[in-house]
């Protein structure tokens, strides 16, 4: 009797021998064919409870006509990855479900990685070939009513729980198809937890909180996964509840918790290459739909110019995020943006654009250790000649790296914004205190 994990088990030939090439492969293959084969479109009005018991006796009945005697222990482990392979996302299920992980990245069948606490690592997790990888695939972007193939072999979708993945098959990968899958925390990060762990302190929260209340435009920026959605879903929940919130997104990850919020979405292309609404389309429509305040989840093409119209012209209070690598840069970024709109604009008028329009940037970045920090809030003062005028009002001074871990902490640069006297006639107040530098015995102190 074999009692090994499904992962190492061994095979079964034609004749009903152990093959040690084959690790059970050939058995849940078969038999998942046979389910499926079986229950067809059935499968979707039948119980949770129904499907797996079927499973159960569809394996049984494999394992006696093939011959093969396995411990219960490794017959019930075949039954979870035959379940996970019919109702779930096959070997990827369990990953999906771990709390733990925040990323997960698919190189191919056999090279497949995670992300745990900010650093990548590769896990024992295996599919059968590319074209086991590629069903699990499929099915996870036809439930998002997307579609990939050899005709559009790339592709973006959101899951049922929130997650967003990127898949990119083949001719495109050279070898196999790559999935990239960025998980959706099931409990947002709350202001508190993010001061916890560093990546911004109390009075950075006490300043961006009066900044939102008093309607001040406000750009987050950073590189891939430095943690701009969870900033922008943080400072979205300083809105007053009473405003009427539209948020723009390509997947809709934001999670705002007021009461009168719209959530858009944009849409791809369909089978005819028709239908393809972009989120320059979404933001223009949104001006017409009587906002408080809008919220777009990320600027990367034209819409940056409608974005910037709409600040400077009553929609005050707007949120969005950029890729950028320093404050400095995500200002150029924007530049380059509104001319992806095809408007032929003088680089000194869209700068003034973008001065008059954005009153604070908050950066945030990666750092070596894989944690996230807030490593500077800035403001936009105005333009002198042709330069944008930028601010520190506070930034994160990094002490080294030692152990694999980042020491630094964050201070105040001691400069007292300008938007400190709309923000008191807005009725916030805000103590001048939290403008103070830190001493450097301090800073010292809260390093790490």
């Amino acid at each position: 009797m074999i009692d090994v994990p499904v992962a190492e088990a061994v095979g079964v030939t034609e004749e009903g021998q152990v093959d040690g090439r084959d690790p059970l492969a050939s058995v849940r293959a078969a038999v998942h064919d046979r389910v499926i084969g079986e229950l067809g479109e059935k499968a979707q009005a039948m119980h949770h409870f129904a499907i797996v018991q079927r499973v159960g006796e569809v394996l049984d009945i494999y394992l006696e006509a093939a011959g093969l005697a396995i411990s219960v222990n490794a017959r019930n482990q075949l039954l979870r990855t035959l379940i996970a392979d019919v109702l779930g996302y096959g070997p990827l299920q369990p990953l999906l479900e771990d709390p733990e992980i925040s990323d997960i990245v698919v190189n191919g069948p056999d090279k497949v990685y995670v992300e745990r606490f900010g650093r990548l690592e590769r896990v024992p997790v295996h599919f059968d070939n590319n074209r086991h990888l590629l069903d699990v695939i499929q099915r996870m972007v036809i439930g998002a009513g997307r579609r990939v193939d050899e005709h559009s072999p790339m592709c973006d979708a959101r899951l049922p729980d929130g997650s967003r993945i990127n898949v990119i098959i083949p001719p495109l990968a050279v070898k196999a198809p790559a999935l990239t899958i960025r998980k959706l925390r099931r409990k947002p990060l709350s202001v508190d937890e993010l001061i916890a762990n560093g990546t911004l302190t109390e009075a950075m929260v006490v300043f961006l909180k009066a900044c939102v209340i008093a309607r001040m435009n406000i750009v987050v920026a950073g590189g891939g996964t430095s943690g701009k959605t969870t900033m922008l879903d943080v400072l979205s929940s300083f809105i007053p509840r009473t405003d009427r919130i539209i948020t723009v997104e390509d997947t809709a990850e934001l999670r705002l918790r007021q009461r009168h919020v719209i959530r858009l979405e944009s849409r791809p292309s369909n089978v005819e290459g028709r239908g393809v609404v972009s989120i320059r389309d979404l933001v223009v429509n949104t001006l017409r739909m009587r906002p408080d305040r809008i919220v777009v989840g990320e600027v990367r093409g034209g819409e940056a110019l409608d974005m910037l119209q709409a600040m400077n012209t009553g929609h005050d209070g707007s949120l969005t995020t950029v890729h950028a690598n320093s404050t400095r840069d995500s200002i150029s970024r924007l530049e380059t943006l509104v001319l992806m709109a095809g408007t032929e604009l003088p680089s000194r008028a869209i700068r003034e654009q973008i001065a008059s329009a954005i009153n604070i940037i908050v950066m945030l970045d990666r750092l070596r250790d894989g944690s996230r920090r807030v490593t500077g809030v800035s403001e936009l003062t105005g333009i002198d000649g042709n330069e944008i005028e930028l601010r520190d009002i506070f930034i994160y001074q990094q002490f080294g790296f030692d152990g694999g871990t980042v020491s630094g902490s964050h201070t105040a640069t001691g400069v007292v914004p300008h938007c400190l006297e709309a923000i008191d006639a807005a009725g916030v107040s805000v103590p001048l205190d939290i403008f103070q530098p830190r001493p450097p015995a301090v800073l010292s102190e809260g390093a790490g």
